[in-house]
């Protein structure tokens, strides 16, 4: 019964951040970022401002907390991958698996209101702010990385900036399509393809480099 009740608590839990989420977002849609209030977005959720702040410690953490941690997709894929495979080939692999599933980190969104986060921070100059941050740090959780096991802090910068580089165009170019009116399975039918051809111009460049040891 406790167990059930947890799970119960849990998805109320869920259920609420996601609401004042959506919520925020269309309401900064509707009238701009620097035009809301948290108090307005509690109001509207029908929480209050405090909730908003126990769930969303900032403004901007009620768009970015969903999508935040994609931004280190890049180093959890290096970190993770197996014996014998390079840095190149784990980035590589996952982003052609995010493609497969489809992941909306990538662009891919098949519900509209992925797409519309995009553009509110694409035109709010402080989420710009954020997301840049955001991948920088991404870039450096990378290449910190890549330092600890090669111990070549210039190399490991080089690297980890390229790849993070290769995936924001691709990422980037999924949304250029979809803007331009592709439907998401259009996108799909050559991503793929595209993907190769960008990481395999990386691994000309990056070959072997941080293979991990079989």
């Amino acid at each position: 019964m406790a167990a059930e009740a947890m799970g119960l608590r849990e998805r109320k839990k869920i259920q609420t951040e996601l609401r004042i989420h959506r919520t925020a977002v269309e309401l900064f849609l509707e009238r701009s970022f620097d035009a809301v209030s948290v108090q307005e977005i509690a109001d509207a959720a029908e929480v209050s401002k405090m909730t908003v702040f126990n769930y969303f410690g900032t403004k901007e953490d009620l768009v970015f907390r969903p999508i935040e941690d994609h931004f280190s997709d890049a180093a959890r894929a290096v970190r993770d991958r197996a014996p014998g495979e390079s840095a190149v080939a784990a980035v590589r692999r996952q982003f052609l698996e995010m493609i497969e599933t489809r992941d909306p980190s990538i662009g891919l969104h098949v519900e509209p209101f992925g797409r519309r986060i995009r553009r509110l921070i694409v035109e709010t100059p402080v989420l710009m702010e954020r997301a840049y941050l955001a991948s920088e740090k991404g870039a450096r959780e990378l290449a910190d990385l890549l330092q600890d096991e090669t111990g070549d802090p210039v190399l490991a910068l080089i690297a980890a900036a390229t790849l993070n580089a290769a995936r924001t165009a691709l990422v980037e170019d999924h949304h250029r399509r979809l803007d331009a009116g592709a439907a998401v399975e259009e996108v799909v039918v050559d991503a793929a393809e595209r993907a190769r051809r960008a990481f395999d111009l990386v691994e000309r460049g990056l070959g072997d480099y941080a293979r991990r040891p079989a």
